[in-house]
């Protein structure tokens, strides 16, 4: 074992995000324009063995969780046997998926060593999805939620945006709709990672608001232990079941922050809002050892930032969007 991550605040990183891709099969109004983006060249992509090298020199370094994401990680050809070789290290691994083509995958994932998925999913409204994702495969992703259940891949919990005037009158029927299922719903504040740098605090509905709108329906009791997770949890009506608020903009949690981020063509960010890169894939593909790897892995990480800066006078959005970063 090598020493772990740490950075200049003392933040020790045991939590790894790893993209597969930055394609996706859903167009959401807030992520990507209708006609989609110009994605990766596949030859930029890290193949299967170098990401596997890759978190193997992350794991060596105190990473202990792997959340793969994307895009729309469920995409990557051969996934379950990337999820198998990963579960090797001794990793516990999730995944965040869209949910479309979980129904297929579901058991096969859970086979492989997949703990748990978080699925997206904004509305209960069939013409709403299709309003907001440019594509009608609503019941697609109810039916991947069911199958997630069902292979065991639990907890299943699921990820809402709400957007002022869009779809923010959903708040409380989500969270019946939750319960009644056993997902874990999680609501996350809107984040500037579109495409357009459209993004507008106007539209965001802070976790304040959700909180004061879910409390008119249920009872909520903070659970007192966070440690290091990005949501607050609430219990509902006394638990056992619970709901989770992550105030990314609104109540940052960078201080207790244990994440960083490997894209799908190899570039390590230590923030999502990182304006820099540190490349991984050009050192490996000229033949660097993992020793070498792992001290520019360390220097990444010696330079996090104290926090996001979001709101602060000097933010800048990251040129890369959420599909490309990984969330």
């Amino acid at each position: 074992m090598r020493a772990p991550l740490v950075d200049g605040f003392g933040r020790v990183h045991t939590d790894l995000r790893l993209s597969l891709t930055d394609r996706c099969n859903l167009r959401c109004t807030y992520c990507m324009p209708a006609e989609g983006l110009d994605w990766l060249p596949t030859p930029e992509l890290l193949t299967d063995d170098e990401l596997v090298r890759l978190v193997g020199v992350f794991a060596s370094m105190g990473v202990r969780t792997v959340r793969l994401t994307g895009g729309e990680p469920l995409l990557r050809r051969g996934l379950p046997g990337l999820v198998a070789r990963l579960s090797e290290l001794g990793l516990r691994s999730s995944l965040t998926t869209n949910g479309l083509g979980l129904a297929r995958q579901a058991q096969a994932l859970r086979d492989a060593g997949l703990n748990r998925v978080n699925v997206s999913l904004d509305t209960l409204r069939p013409e709403r999805f299709l309003e907001l994702t440019r594509r009608d495969r609503f019941a697609d992703v109810v039916e991947g939620l069911r199958a997630a259940k069902l292979a065991g891949l639990d907890p299943v919990k699921v990820n809402t945006v709400l957007m002022r005037g869009v779809n923010d009158d959903e708040a409380a029927d989500l969270l019946a709709w939750a319960l009644e299922h056993g997902y874990a719903l999680r609501f996350i504040e809107q984040m500037p990672l579109d495409p357009q740098h459209g993004w507008d605090r106007a539209t965001m509905v802070p976790a304040d608001e959700i909180l004061e709108v879910l409390g008119r329906h249920v009872a909520l009791t903070p659970v007192e232990h966070r440690g290091s997770a990005p949501a607050e949890e609430f219990l509902v009506d006394g638990g056992p079941a619970t709901v989770g608020v992550v105030g990314s903009v609104t109540r940052p949690f960078c201080a207790s922050c244990d994440r960083l981020r490997l894209t799908a063509d190899g570039q390590v960010r230590n923030c999502l809002f990182a304006r820099d890169e540190s490349d991984l894939r050009a050192p490996l593909r000229e033949g660097a050892s993992d020793d070498e790897l792992a001290e520019r892995l360390r220097v990444a990480v010696a330079g996090k930032k104290a926090g996001h800066g979001i709101g602060e006078p000097g933010f800048v959005q990251p040129d890369r969007p959420m599909s490309a970063i990984g969330g």
